[in-house]
């Protein structure tokens, strides 16, 4: 693993979004991304499940999806795409769910959406995003999360990423300020960068949130799970109950039944 310092590079919005700075305020409207120095199977992911709170009665659940949009990631980026933009389909039935979207690429871009409910909005958000070489940029994604949840609750980061070139240590340091504000991470590694992995778990441990790996043979398995998280995050466990009578509700089967038992978490 490459022990590099994230970038100090102020990002720029996504489509939709508005342009911000770091460290300064951004403008109304803006999303502010900066930088503050500071295996478990699928079973135990979703076993940890039962830390992510809904939101409370009367709110909406407010989720921030990151995703490492390097030039690693390429040769499934359009598979990754796809099952994200499922992921949040699936919760229009729902409603209740404000999303917002965060990428970094490139030499030191980092672009932040707005916050948007419109499922199709956020998928087009997605498709305009496209692979560019770079270093990894994780430290601005979690300081972005944490940013946010000071202003309103973040019920849950989602981060999708395949490698960590940056160091582990000042990373846990802003994982583990999310934890103290109760915003659990849950970390989908793409491959089998052990490394990185290392650093994933205890990011997902410090926040109580998950750690699981995902490759092209478990793309449905995926798929589900960011489903149960994303409509749980939405409605709780009602949400749960009505999607595990689906087809498609084998993520939220697994979680409620974790619910239920109140397994704890690897």
């Amino acid at each position: 693993m490459t022990t590099r310092k994230p970038a100090d590079t102020a990002p720029a919005a996504a489509p939709g979004a508005t342009r911000t700075a770091a460290p300064a305020a951004a403008p109304a409207g803006g999303v502010p991304v900066r930088e503050e120095s500071a295996d478990t199977d699928v079973a135990a992911f979703i076993a940890k499940r039962k830390s992510l709170a809904p939101a409370a009665a009367g709110e909406r659940g407010r989720l921030v999806f990151a995703m490492d949009a390097t030039m690693s990631r390429a040769p499934t980026w359009d598979m990754a795409l796809k099952l994200q933009g499922e992921m949040f389909a699936a919760v229009k039935e729902v409603g209740g769910l404000d999303v917002q979207l965060i990428y970094f690429r490139g030499m030191g871009e980092c672009r932040a959406s707005k916050w948007v409910s419109d499922p199709n909005a956020l998928a087009r958000l997605m498709r305009g995003v496209g692979c560019e070489g770079g270093l990894t940029q994780i430290g601005k994604v979690l300081s972005h999360a944490l940013d946010e949840s000071r202003r309103r609750k973040v019920n849950a980061l989602v981060y999708v990423g395949d490698s960590m070139e940056e160091d582990v240590d000042r990373l846990c340091a802003r994982a583990g300020e999310l934890g103290l504000l109760g915003v659990p991470v849950f970390v989908f590694q793409e491959g089998s960068d052990e490394s990185a992995a290392r650093g994933f778990r205890e990011i997902a441990r410090l926040t109580k949130g998950a750690f699981c790996r995902f490759d092209p043979g478990s793309a449905r398995q995926l798929r589900d799970l960011l489903t149960a998280v994303a409509v749980y995050a939405a409605g709780g466990r009602k949400a749960l109950l009505v999607l595990s009578g689906k087809s498609e509700g084998s993520g939220a089967r697994l979680l409620l039944a974790q619910l239920s038992s109140g397994a704890a978490g690897a």
